[in-house]
């Protein structure tokens, strides 16, 4: 494991490039987590250090102190990588992505907020691993980041996630029925290949769908 290093107030002031006094005001705040108490002695480390460098890039992003301590508060809420994925979790074609807050800040802008990082997290899009945010799916991630620049909110791209969601479940309740009903063996074996078979019955039912809706409803002026 790396060594993790522990600094007084004024060490771990003059690393993050910040005056005492920030840092107190900073912790005063709650904006960064208590220190380790030896008499009457402070110590800090390295987590301590990451979570300043990590307000300097927001604040440079443009965030706000209070949207910095909301987007704190909904984080440190959130669920862990074990939760979401869970220890036993099946294998899956879904790459997971690590980032930091402020990368994160960086796929949505001042789209990232706290409601919307409480809403990621809730719906499972979103998990905590240490100091950094865990997106289970680059897909998704990437898909979500696409919507928001073609101009959808983040907000509205995660309330229609929720609804994909529960259609997708209700697909892939249909697809093992069909699997267990007429396939023989180990379903897990059999799953490897049935899995590319139904994400291509749904893409090409999903794209005929869109090309339908297309042609009953006009365009909007």
């Amino acid at each position: 494991m790396p060594e993790t290093h522990e600094y007084r107030m004024e060490e771990l002031a003059k690393e993050a490039g910040i005056t005492v006094r920030t840092l107190r005001f900073y912790r005063e705040r709650k904006l960064i987590p208590p220190p380790r108490r030896q008499g009457r002695i402070a110590w800090y480390d390295d987590h301590h250090l990451a979570r300043l460098r990590t307000i300097a890039a927001l604040l440079e992003r443009g965030h706000t102190l209070n949207g910095i301590a909301d987007l704190a508060e909904a984080f440190e809420s959130g669920r862990d990588v074990g939760q979401v994925l869970g220890l036993d979790q099946q294998p899956t074609d879904e790459e997971p992505v690590h980032l930091t807050p402020e990368g994160l800040a960086d796929y949505f802008q001042d789209q990232a907020t706290a409601e919307n990082l409480a809403a990621a997290l809730d719906l499972g899009y979103l998990a905590t691993d240490g100091e950094e945010i865990v997106h289970i799916s680059r897909r998704l991630l990437d898909v979500s980041a696409a919507l928001v620049r073609e101009g959808v909110p983040l907000a509205a791209v995660l309330s229609s996630a929720r609804q994909v969601r529960e259609h997708a479940d209700a697909l892939a309740d249909l697809f093992l029925v069909l699997l267990r009903t007429h396939t023989d063996g180990p379903e897990g074996r059999a799953m490897d290949r049935f899995r590319p078979l139904a994400k291509s019955v749904v893409e090409a039912e999903l794209s005929m769908a869109l090309d339908r809706r297309l042609r009953e409803k006009p365009s909007r002026p």
